[in-house]
């Protein structure tokens, strides 16, 4: 039996898993696939070469890792070990679903079945409906059901028997290269249940008022376990109760189900507008490519906006208020392609997660599922003041601007001294820049 691990690295809480290890022993293969490994970034790429360790630990050393295309590996390996059934978690990703319908054809020519069973998220995609038996579009009703629906019965713990191979087969788990980050979460399944165990004592009581102050540790820190599935998101409701804090975390994960819906239903959305109607006029040449290289850089002049895209550049994680703040300043000031940051952060981020990612960049850009239209403009200054009013977020980010009070820090044009010599002067004005934004979209409709 052959059980082919993707995006659920770990052995608890495993459904599929669990049903493969009844047939009799068990096989654990990873097929490194160059069609996601390229494109995942170094980051990324380091934090799943590390959670590949965690695993074939937990299995003794017996994780089978094998690079190729994966219908290739895939009879490769069930020829040598006279393997007839492949089992693994349910992919409803684009290619995840498009690689699985390859890898199943081409499997059943040599009389080998596969199964793909359960699925990373709460509730797996395609699963809810509205009343008139429409998928959703907007996020609000989607949660409504979504929370009566959750499956009462975890995901369960497998007693599996592994298959003994003498470890002469496979490539062995890749060499990750240098990540960009000079600051990564510890990989593997007890990182993520220390970092959720601290989650749960410090932080979820006080989570719906911390969540938005960038300065404070106020999030679980879980989003590069989930990516992975070294953690399961139903181990983790499990573990959690009913107090305001915690029914708002709750919430989020049905962000993550509903985003991965939408792309389920429209995986044309991950490249190119979900409502195109709402796409606007955006700068592609003359100096678009050296405005993008600034706002990169973390050297817009904007400090909550350079906080932001410096803490990604360190860290390979950027928090969520930030995440919409660098997005808006890049669609709304800078008035460039959604699709260029959508790359940028899937790039750096080291939870990176096509769905989530790429429609919360369409969420910013006007041009995704939210009823709110396209002049939803996020003032950087404004921002900055509400959510990390005394400038600690910008002192740790941009320290050229540490000795700044935190009435100027926000703006330091204005700090009567002048604003250190050492950071740039804001490259637009925000005003005009929203302005010009409201007008290209008053354009386009009336196209």
């Amino acid at each position: 039996m052959i059980f082919w691990f993707r995006r659920d690295l770990r052995i608890e809480a495993n459904d599929a898993l669990a049903e493969a290890a009844k047939r009799g022993p068990v096989l654990g293969v990873f097929v490194l696939d160059d069609e996601l490994w390229t494109p995942s970034g170094p980051n990324r790429q380091w934090f799943l070469a590390g959670s590949l360790v965690d695993l074939d630990r937990q299995i003794d050393g017996g994780l089978i890792v094998m690079r190729g295309e994966p219908d290739r590996v895939l009879h490769e390996l069930a020829d040598r070990v006279g393997a007839r059934h492949v089992y693994a978690t349910d992919d409803f990703g684009p290619y995840g679903r498009k690689r699985d319908t390859t890898v199943g054809e081409s499997l059943a020519t040599k009389g080998i079945s596969t199964h793909f069973r359960s699925s990373n998220y709460v509730i797996p995609p395609g699963t809810l409906f509205s009343k008139s038996g429409t998928p959703y579009k907007v996020f609000t009703p989607f949660y409504k059901l979504w929370i009566t629906q959750v499956p009462g019965a975890s995901p369960t713990d497998p007693d599996v028997h592994w298959f003994e191979h003498g470890n002469k087969l496979g490539d062995g788990i890749p060499a990750p290269p240098e990540p960009t980050a000079s600051s990564l979460p510890a990989p593997g399944e007890a990182a993520a249940w220390d970092r959720f165990d601290r989650f749960r004592s410090e932080i979820v009581k006080g989570y719906n008022q911390s969540r938005d102050l960038p300065a404070v540790d106020g999030t679980s820190r879980l989003s590069p376990y989930l990516k992975w599935g070294t953690v399961h998101p139903r181990q983790v409701m499990d573990r959690l109760g009913d107090h305001p804090g915690e029914q708002g975390w709750i919430r989020q994960l049905c962000w993550r189900d509903f985003y991965a819906e939408v792309l389920f239903n429209r995986p044309d959305s991950a490249r190119w507008p979900y409502n195109p109607g709402a796409a606007v006029e955006t700068d592609t040449d003359g100096d678009a490519a050296a405005r993008f290289e600034q706002w990169c850089e973390g050297q817009t002049g904007f400090p909550i906006v350079d906080a932001g895209m410096r803490q990604l550049a360190h860290k390979g994680w950027m928090h969520n208020r930030l995440r919409m703040i660098t997005a808006s300043f890049l669609v709304k000031d800078l008035h460039l392609p959604w699709q260029w940051g959508a790359r940028f952060f899937m790039h750096h981020l080291v939870d990176g997660d096509l769905a989530s990612n790429n429609h919360g960049w369409q969420w910013v850009a006007g041009t995704g599922t939210d009823a709110s239209p396209f002049y939803r403009v996020f003032n950087p200054t404004t921002q900055s003041t509400k959510f990390d009013p005394d400038g600690e977020y910008i002192r740790r980010w941009v320290p050229e601007l540490s000795q700044l009070g935190p009435k100027v820090i926000h703006d330091p044009a204005s700090d009567p001294n002048g604003a250190p010599a050492s950071y740039p002067a804001p490259m637009v004005d925000h005003r005009d820049e929203r302005l010009e934004a409201l007008a290209r979209y008053a354009a386009r409709k009336n196209d």
